[in-house]
């Protein structure tokens, strides 16, 4: 995931080959506390990995759940219906999905619970919700402002003869919680039938349909009669079904989906493929096919897979009603932004009470990109940039919601061949934590990809630096001084001596050589190999190698390769000059070789190694004059390179040096 102050996207071509989704949010968080909710072991393949499912865990195991997770695998051990920790603060993030179904669950079953988020989850109403609990006869409680959490929940005298009442046009999430909570009412002994009436028209019908299957898959079938009225039967209990799988994210395939519309038909290729979710999908977000389909997508889709490629171009501006894809439509907003018209999403009054008010913050946002927008109290109209001169470079405001992060990525394909800054994008480890390297991996860019190049003599910092960079600003990280040393390695642990008679099968390694930096480490093959390359016999492979033409050749272009999305900072001793010449950004630094001796001095001396200041500087100086008078990529500065003597710098005094020279070069306006 992306931890970074922001992410900048260079403009976009399109998106080809395939791409897995993970599981569903919606799904995960669900079968999560009907697990728990169930006496013995159930094992979940699949689950999604992020930010809600996590405080979803937590929450599960101060409950006293005996909860074990080993990737997208989990075991949970049933509570069977009664909580074994009768007391407990849970913090729920700005997890809806959490924070809703238990409230209702932990009312239902009664103990001494605190339930808490963020200030933005104290900002989500949930009034309606702990109406209908209070109603039936459960304890709770606000904490700060009534109609909010957080909430204090006590022991409850339940009241279940009459019909309970719950609103359904704020979010569909209140019936859904009572739904998951009911059935441990209707266990009891004695029980009667339970009947949910909802008032007004249920918002997000598709989401509640999710609940009625899962929990059919764990014993418990409600009957309903339309969208008003849920009965639990009297007796029903909640069963494990041993194993469940999450199907993947049907909301997260919605950007996908809408790239695939907006990428270029490139020969040979065959649109993007993506894997985990199919039409027959049980998730309601799935109709988002749909409405692609009615802008123009070009969609197939098979046994748990769709395949989307442009079809009709621009895509053709719609008027629809949105209730049935709350979450997905939001994706449509963007890609209105590509339309041949004005398009309006109505009957999203559900977004004004989301992780943000997502009405206003889309009409923001997409305003600064060139578009015009209109908002209403439940629906916006879209007006898209004119192709040609209309469009403008973004520094996008996300609201810490991972959908308005993802919704903006989209952005990246504007015909104006423009970047589009994302700002925080962890935020997307909500719902979808791998979405950017997801994107890149499946992206290809319509400009040359962003590349900083810092060069300079041996010891002058430039590898700390460069990799402090790159980690600011989310970029790829090259040490090109490793390579050799790499070549080297990866030499002997094949049999090979570094030597010419074995200079093609050494060119052959070194065009596949199978490396990672990472901040301060090298990996070859995923093995960690800082130490073993900057060993002395290490040093002189690398020196034997480098005098090998074709490994010189092969690792130019490996060198090359490592230019992917979103960007590149690169050290060595010739990026700017040799390999990045057009790299739009190139730093020379010019450390003098006293400073950079002491350096040198203070590394060994931590490291138990002896060494002498006076030896070093001279070795320095030495150095300095092969490397500036060879005749393969001597150490020189580029022409339009930026000198940098960060003699008497920190090292973070010269990333920020940096960092203002790369910003200084963005077309971004600050966000507002």
């Amino acid at each position: 995931m992306f931890d970074t102050e922001f992410l900048d996207i260079p403009a976009l071509r399109g998106v080809h080959g395939a791409v897995r989704l993970p599981g569903s949010k919606s799904i995960s968080n669900r079968v999560l506390l009907l697990a728990a909710l169930c006496e013995g072991q159930t094992t979940v393949h699949d689950l999604l990995d992020s930010d809600d499912t996590r405080v979803m865990l937590d929450a599960l195991r101060a409950l006293g759940c005996g909860v074990q997770v080993d990737g997208t695998r989990a075991v949970i051990d049933g509570l069977g219906g009664r909580a074994r920790q009768p007391a407990a603060d849970l913090f729920l993030g700005n997890a809806g999905t959490a924070m809703r179904p238990l409230t209702a669950a932990l009312a239902v079953l009664g103990g001494d619970y605190q339930l808490r988020g963020i200030p933005r989850m104290h900002e989500r109403p949930i009034g309606d919700l702990v109406d209908a609990l209070q109603a039936l006869g459960c304890t709770v409680d606000y904490l700060g402002t009534p109609g909010y959490p957080p909430l204090r929940i006590g022991q409850p005298q339940l009241r279940l003869d009459q019909p309970i009442a719950v609103r359904g046009d704020v979010s569909s999430q209140f019936l859904t919680a009572l739904l998951l909570a009911l059935p441990l009412a209707a266990s009891q002994p004695g029980a009667q039938d339970i009947v949910i009436d909802v008032v007004g028209e249920l918002i997000s019908q598709p989401y509640v349909e999710i609940t009625l299957q899962l929990l059919a898959r764990f014993g418990v079938r409600v009957q309903r009669q339309g969208w008003s009225r849920f009965t639990i039967p009297s007796g029903s209990h909640y069963q494990s079904p041993g194993a469940i799988h999450v199907e993947a994210d049907a909301s997260s395939a919605s950007y996908f989906i809408a790239a695939g519309a907006l990428s270029e038909r490139a020969e040979g290729q065959n649109g993007l493929q993506i894997d985990g979710v199919g039409e027959d999908s049980i998730q309601g977000d799935i109709r988002f096919v749909d409405a692609a389909r009615l802008m123009g997508a070009d969609i197939v889709s098979g046994p748990n897979w769709l395949r989307v490629r442009r079809g009709a171009w621009p895509l053709k501006a719609i008027d629809l009603d949105c209730n049935h894809i709350p979450d997905a439509a939001m994706t449509l907003a963007a890609m209105a932004l590509y339309a041949d018209g004005p398009s309006t999403l109505r009957n999203i009054a559900s977004w004004r009470v989301k992780e943000t008010d997502r009405i206003a913050a889309m009409a923001t946002e997409l305003r600064k990109l060139g578009a015009a927008v209109e908002e209403g109290a439940d629906h916006i109209r879209i007006t898209p940039p004119e192709p040609v001169g209309g469009w403008r470079a973004a520094s996008l405001h996300t609201y810490d919601d991972h959908r308005m992060a993802m919704c903006g990525s989209l952005a990246a394909f504007n015909p104006a061949c423009l970047p589009v800054r994302i700002e925080d994008p962890r935020c997307v480890g909500k719902t979808y934590p791998d979405y950017f390297e997801a994107l890149f991996a499946v992206a290809e860019a319509s400009v040359p990809v962003p590349i900083i190049c810092v060069d300079g003599p041996t010891a002058s910092g430039k590898g700390t630096l460069a990799s402090e960079v790159a980690h600011r600003l989310g970029y790829h990280y090259l040490d090109s001084g490793a390579l050799y040393r790499l070549t080297g390695l990866a030499a002997r642990q094949a049999g090979l001596e570094p030597e010419a008679v074995n200079e093609a099968e050494i060119a052959d390694l070194a065009r596949a050589l199978p490396v990672r930096f990472g901040p301060g480490r090298v990996w070859l093959a995923g093995a960690d190999v800082t130490d073993a390359i900057r060993t002395e016999a290490a040093g002189m492979d690398a020196s034997r190698v480098s005098a090998l033409p074709s490994v010189r050749e092969a690792l130019l272009k490996l060198q090359h390769e490592f230019a992917r999305l979103p960007g590149l900072v690169a050290d060595g001793r010739d990026m700017g000059t040799q390999v990045f010449p057009f790299a739009p950004l190139k730093v020379f630094l010019t450390a003098d070789a006293a400073q950079r001796a002491e350096r040198r001095h203070k590394q060994l001396i931590s490291k138990g190694i002896s060494a002498n200041i006076a030896s070093l500087r001279a070795d320095l100086q030495a150095r300095d004059a092969r490397d500036t008078h060879r005749a393969a990529s001597p150490l020189k500065a580029a022409q339009d390179a930026l000198l940098l003597d960060n003699s008497q710098l920190s090292v973070d005094e010269s990333v920020e040096q940096v960092l203002a020279w790369w910003q200084a070069r963005q077309p971004f306006q600050a966000s507002a």
